[in-house]
């Protein structure tokens, strides 16, 4: 048989480490070993054991004084220590310590006789891309449950009070233990007399039949705060579940959706668009008008304009929604348009632009030193477009 390791070795601490240390260093131990989280594993099982075992011994103080003196020999029967049996020991006050949640709730659990916030609610809302910009106030319609007035929330017919429910003494809870191969467990969950309220009604309200609420529908306005994006949520506070025994309400949160636009599309705090311009406003350059969530505003575009150019209008994106003195920008990508439709004047005008300008465009990458020289004396493009 395999000699037992040293138990401090097990558990990774010192023989000088507090009852807190060792503490530390079996719960690490034991959620990494433990058989469910590793089903199967034999290697694993030991492990835990091994580690259960230590454990046992140097988080009591007398059985540590005894391992400290005799070794392994104080609990095998051939030491000083007269022995100690492994087989028979109950694990339920270790493990509702250290694992109350992983076994399902542990006997740190608050009972339930103290006041709790009522869950929140979630709805949703659709709003436009310019009242995501701006901001905006709607209302919605919500059913909401209130206090019965008939039995102030008691649940109870007028006349008659609720008991406290005696399987659970009040509390909600109710502890009960298993055997597992590694000891007794105990575990707590919802008491099944009273649905974890701690009360049960003998007699109920005729109005809220039991609940202590009547649900109502109510108007609600939520203010849309300027800059908002689309799934952001709007907090609205007490508006949301009853509270428990005196507890205040949940608050309603109101997801915002926004609507496509046609036109705009939005990234952060900045706004993007396309404008198109025609080829004389590409080659000479003008005024053209340009949308933006503000209104259409000037903008001179500059002689010889690229298609795709993007040009930024300062301070026309969205507001910060921390700082509404802060905006984004909007900008904007140039398209030249091409005609689909010429009249026969038009065809004419751009075959002698053609003429005027093709061949020396096409040559451009193929001329050099003195030819290139040459074509400064000869007009220029613009002269040419002048001219035509």
């Amino acid at each position: 048989m395999a000699e037992k390791r040293d138990y401090y070795e097990v558990l990774g601490v010192s023989k000088t480490a507090s009852d807190a240390d060792i503490k530390k260093a079996f719960r690490v131990l034991a959620k990494k070993y433990h058989p469910d989280m590793n089903p199967g594993d034999k290697e694993a099982e030991t492990r835990f054991k091994e580690a259960q075992e230590a454990y046992a011994v140097l988080s009591d103080a007398e059985k540590r004084r005894q391992y400290d003196q005799f070794g392994h020999a104080a609990f095998d029967g051939s030491g000083g220590g007269g022995g100690f049996d492994f087989s028979g020991m109950d694990m339920g006050d270790i493990f509702g310590d250290i694992f109350g949640d992983f076994f399902g709730g542990g006997s740190r659990r608050r009972a339930n006789d103290g006041p709790m916030k009522g869950a929140n609610l979630r709805t949703s809302i659709r709003i436009t891309f310019e009242e995501a910009v701006f901001g905006c106030e709607k209302e919605i319609e919500m059913v909401l449950k209130d206090e019965c007035r008939t039995c102030h929330g008691t649940g109870a017919k007028p006349g008659t009070n609720p008991e406290t429910c005696s399987k659970c003494g009040g509390k909600g809870k109710v502890v009960f233990t298993q055997q597992s191969f590694f000891g007794t467990v105990q575990n707590v969950q919802s008491c099944p007399d009273c649905n974890g309220s701690g009360k049960i009604v003998r007699e109920k309200c005729p109005d809220c039949r039991g609940t202590g609420y009547i649900a109502n529908k109510k108007k609600i306005q939520v203010s849309i705060p300027a800059g908002i994006d689309n799934g952001q949520s709007v907090r609205i506070r007490d508006k949301g579940e009853p509270g428990v025994n005196g507890g205040p309400r949940g608050d309603l949160l109101v997801e915002v959706v926004v609507s496509r636009h046609p036109v705009f599309q939005r990234q952060d705090m900045h706004i993007y668009s396309t404008a198109p311009i025609t080829y004389a406003q590409a080659a000479l350059g003008g005024e053209i008008r340009i949308s933006t969530v503000d209104g259409d505003v000037l903008y001179e575009v500059k002689p010889g304009t690229q298609t795709d150019t993007r040009i930024r209008l300062k301070g026309k994106g969205v507001p910060s929604l921390r700082n509404k003195a802060l905006r984004g920008d909007h900008y904007v990508t140039l398209i030249v348009q091409v005609p689909t439709s010429l009249g026969a004047d038009a065809k004419e005008a751009l075959r002698r632009f053609d003429e005027l300008t093709g061949d020396s465009l096409n040559r451009a990458g193929k001329d050099s030193g003195a030819a290139k020289h040459e074509k400064k004396k000869k007009k220029g493009f613009m002269d040419k477009i002048k001219e035509l």
